[in-house]
């Protein structure tokens, strides 16, 4: 077994580490912080089924952004859809055999890693054409999106310009489950993407890319709009005198 597949291996086993960690760190933290007012977005449900139909249409369709921005809204839904069906066609590479929805799946998943770039180069041009928001752009928010581009660029070259050998990646990520390891091509392209995907595993739950778990614990989205009916108490304040 080669040091590089060593090394690759101990860098996926801590980068997994830390984001499950961390999201599961983030998650209880969400969990904790109290919600003191009673402050859903108007027009907001008066049921909790209606809270729960609207964390889906914001988790599917996005839907308050489509009503603030919809250029945004557009290069946003591209990127996500297309990171979705990317995802799902990286499946293939951990499970065996292949379920037939996956093999399926194959042909659009290269679409779906064009549609992320396309999405992502959009929102960039945003940060920088639009002066407002270029005026609050960090060089965090660059980097992110630098670095989600750059994951989508490799993956693309991958494809089109240079072949990687996937049974051998598949081989891989196949024994790091199983503690099995399996050489890891030496591939300057697929290195420098894996190492790419290794450092967006870490900054995960430490960045502004929490917004997906986060979305169900903003008390904007989440909370029924009964304040008339039934008295909103935060649960830190449950225990104090009236």
């Amino acid at each position: 077994m080669s040091l590089l597949t060593v090394l690759y291996a101990i860098l996926f086993y801590i980068t997994a580490a830390v984001l499950v960690g961390g999201l599961i760190w983030k998650i209880v933290q969400y969990a904790r912080t109290p919600a003191p007012l009673k402050i859903p977005t108007t027009p907001a449900p008066t049921t909790t089924t209606g809270v729960g139909l609207r964390l889906v249409r914001e988790v599917v369709f996005f839907e308050s952004l489509f009503k603030g921005n919809k250029w945004i809204w557009i290069f946003g839904w591209i990127f996500h859809f297309g990171l979705l069906l990317v995802l799902l066609r990286h499946l293939r590479y951990f499970i065996e055999p292949v379920w037939l929805p996956i093999q399926l799946l194959q042909p659009f998943g290269i679409y779906g890693g064009m549609a992320m770039v396309v999405g992502l180069a959009g929102l960039w041009a945003r940060r920088v054409l639009v002066d407002r928001v270029h005026y609050i752009t960090g060089a965090s928010d660059r980097l992110l999106l630098g670095l989600l581009i750059l994951i989508g660029l490799t993956g693309l070259a991958m494809t089109y310009v240079i072949h990687v050998d996937v049974v051998s990646v598949k081989l891989f990520f196949r024994g790091l489950m199983s503690f099995d390891f399996s050489p890891l091509p030496v591939d300057p392209l697929l290195l420098l993407h894996l190492l790419l995907v290794a450092a967006l595993m870490i900054v995960f739950p430490f960045s502004k890319l929490l917004h997906a778990p986060g979305l169900f614990f903003s008390p904007t989205r989440n909370q029924v709009d009964n304040p008339r009916e039934r008295r909103h108490l935060a649960p830190w304040a449950k225990g104090l005198k009236q």
